[in-house]
């Protein structure tokens, strides 16, 4: 039996797991709920999809996770607990855990502003577990963030994450598959590898969406969303949700500030700042005036305009002149 005609069935004993049943399909990953029988407890096993097998960056992304998971040890990181190669197709274990996607919980936002900064301490904490340990997350999102009954957040989906020794395993294109551009920092689509601030940006704008109650930035299209992360500013928390103090919406603002040396350099000063948000910069409430290199473009594209505008007019011209003749 070859990986592209391995199929799992509710019921199939994976290796020493009994399936009970499929959770959800991830990016390139379909997920099971299953049960240990050596262990005697309830596990999750993540399958590459079986199409994606064969192709070398999707592999690697699924060894980087598999690599990561053995290494993270922390409530807010999804453990991993072993993994191996069944008919041939390779699997990881992880915990199961009883609770629902924040992407799920943030139809009920905006949060409390209590609520949403203690999700975000929680979470920061994992990303300082992962930073400590050489390892940057890079595609923190709802999506990839649990959250159990007891409000614990757990991080997961460490496919794209940079790790010390890693080499660069690039998009191939903007799919689902590759994840969704609209928590991508402004240096990873201009092609940075990325650091802790790239971390604390995608952090920033969960925290912004748990208050706000929308993402700071939409548009019509993939590049039109990764065009404002790039060039625009996100509106003032303040003044879309009356409960947030202009505080602490610098402090969302200094997250995902456009330039990462204008950002928290770390987390342990991102956890600073959250455990005295009164004491934030105000300035980061003003309106960051447009990137130079994007001046430069706006003018060249006026001059080209402009050139295209005379060029209309002198064809007119001698067209009227045609027919005077």
């Amino acid at each position: 039996m070859t990986a592209s005609e391995f199929t799992i069935q509710v019921g199939d004993q994976f290796d020493r797991y009994q399936i009970t049943s499929y959770l959800a399909r991830g990016g390139m990953s379909d997920i099971y709920r299953a049960y240990d029988l050596v262990g005697r407890r309830e596990v999750v096993i993540k399958v590459p999809d079986r199409n994606l097998i064969a192709d070398p960056a999707q592999y690697e992304r699924f060894q980087r996770e598999l690599e990561v998971l053995k290494i993270l040890d922390h409530p807010a990181i999804l453990k991993g607990l072993g993994s191996g190669l069944h008919n041939r197709v390779p699997y990881l274990v992880t915990d199961f855990i009883d609770g629902t996607s924040l992407r799920s919980l943030l139809a009920d936002a905006p949060f409390p502003v209590e609520r949403a900064i203690a999700l975000v301490k929680k979470i920061a904490a994992g990303l300082e577990s992962c930073h400590t340990a050489g390892i940057i997350h890079r595609d923190l999102k709802p999506e990839n963030i649990l959250v159990s009954e007891d409000d614990q957040p757990v991080i997961m989906d460490f496919g794209l994450a940079l790790t010390k020794n890693a080499h660069r395993v690039t998009y191939s294109n903007l799919t689902s598959a590759m994840g969704t551009p609209d928590y991508m920092a402004p240096e990873q689509i201009e092609g940075g590898r990325g650091d802790a601030r790239t971390d604390i940006y995608a952090l920033g704008t969960i925290f912004f969406e748990m208050l706000a109650g929308r993402l700071p930035f939409d548009g019509e299209s993939p590049m039109a969303v990764l065009h404002q992360h790039l060039h625009a500013n996100a509106p003032r928390l303040d003044s879309l949700n009356p409960n947030v103090s202009p505080q602490l919406a610098a402090l969302v603002a200094k997250c995902m500030a456009r330039n990462p040396a204008q950002r928290y350099a770390d987390i342990p000063s991102l956890l600073a700042a959250l455990a005295n948000p009164d004491q934030a910069d105000l300035s980061f409430l003003q309106v960051e005036p447009a990137p130079r290199a994007s001046q430069e473009i706006f003018q060249s594209l006026k001059y080209v305009a402009m050139a295209l505008v005379i060029l209309l007019l002198v064809v007119l011209l001698a067209i009227a002149l045609q027919a005077l003749r």
